[in-house]
This record gives C-alpha cells, sequence and structure tokens, in this order.
C-alpha cells in the first residue's frame, strides 16, 4: 500500500508507550495497534487531531505517501 504510517517511529521519539498514547488519546490498544501496524483503513480526523495533539506533531509526520515501485 502506498500510504505508510510511522506512528511507532513518532511514538519512539516522543518516548511514549502505546498503553499511554492510547489513554492520551481515547481509544483502546487493540485499535492502537491496527493503526500503527498500518492495517486500519481509515482514521477519523478527530483521532488524528488528537494523536498529533498527545504527540506534538503533524499528520504528515505520521502518514507518508510512497508510491508503488510498479
Amino acid at each position: 500500500m502506498p500510504i505508510v504510517v510511522n506512528l511507532d517511529v513518532m511514538m519512539a521519539k516522543r518516548k511514549m508507550s502505546s498503553v499511554e498514547l492510547a489513554e492520551k488519546i481515547g481509544i483502546n490498544q487493540t485499535n492502537l495497534s491496527i493503526l500503527k501496524t498500518g492495517k486500519a483503513r481509515a482514521i477519523r480526523f478527530s483521532t488524528m487531531e488528537a494523536i498529533c495533539k498527545a504527540l506534538d506533531c503533524q499528520p504528515g509526520d505520521i502518514l507518508e505517501y510512497k508510491p508503488d515501485q510498479d
């Protein structure tokens, strides 16, 4: 998939655990894991806003477009 999720990278830069981030943004750890692994098919703007606020970052720090090499 051409959209790469760098949530784990931003969490590491901010030294924040999955448990801590899930609590701060108000979602369960299972859903956060789905986001981190890139298996989510969609993300709400409100969730993205909460993640960006908690990690003090921009949406572009979390999501990246890498075109397929086909």
